[in-house]
């Protein structure tokens, strides 16, 4: 499963997430700001900044198609 953190007015959370629907990826995600619990997680994978998408074999932050075509 992947976990997509993200946050209202976020850009790259909006592209991330558009890349994903696009390439037919499902995906489960967590906002931020309507889910501030979910913070201290994020915080202790080791980011400060959304989007943080979490696979089962990695986590990384930002929007990275390259990354992202991997889940494909």
């Amino acid at each position: 499963m992947v976990t997509v953190y993200s946050k209202n007015n976020c850009v790259q959370c909006k592209m991330t997430k558009r890349f994903l629907d696009s390439n037919n990826i499902t995906y489960q995600e967590i906002n931020l700001d309507e889910q501030p619990e979910y913070i201290e997680h994020v915080k202790e994978l080791g980011f400060n900044a959304a989007p943080v998408i979490e696979t089962p074999t990695e986590v990384f932050s930002g929007f990275q198609p390259g990354k992202l075509k991997q889940l494909a």
